[in-house]
């Protein structure tokens, strides 16, 4: 999804993945896994836990997204947020 940011869901959001059987809510987006240097477009923990701890946060693209349940909060600094990954996006 790197030249389709402007697709990428407000942290906050609450999705089901393909084949899962608990929500997930977003809490970041573009963000790398350390353990083997890969970006993913979303971070997210399950829901409604939440962080339980370490290991308990996983990684996904936006493709592996089966349904939308709530879209998050969207104002006028997310707005510029994502221009700034369009534009760095762009450059790649």
């Amino acid at each position: 999804m790197k030249n389709n940011v402007r697709e990428l869901l407000p942290i906050g959001s609450v999705v089901i993945l393909k084949e899962a059987s608990k929500k997930a809510m977003i809490y970041g987006v573009k963000q790398i896994n350390k353990a083997n240097n890969v970006e993913y477009d979303y971070i997210a923990v399950v829901y409604p836990e939440g962080n339980m701890g370490d290991g308990t946060q996983f990684f996904f693209n936006h493709e592996a997204i089966d349904e939308v349940f709530f879209r998050g909060y969207e104002d006028e600094e997310r707005n510029a947020f994502i221009e700034r990954l369009v534009e760095y996006y762009d450059k790649q």
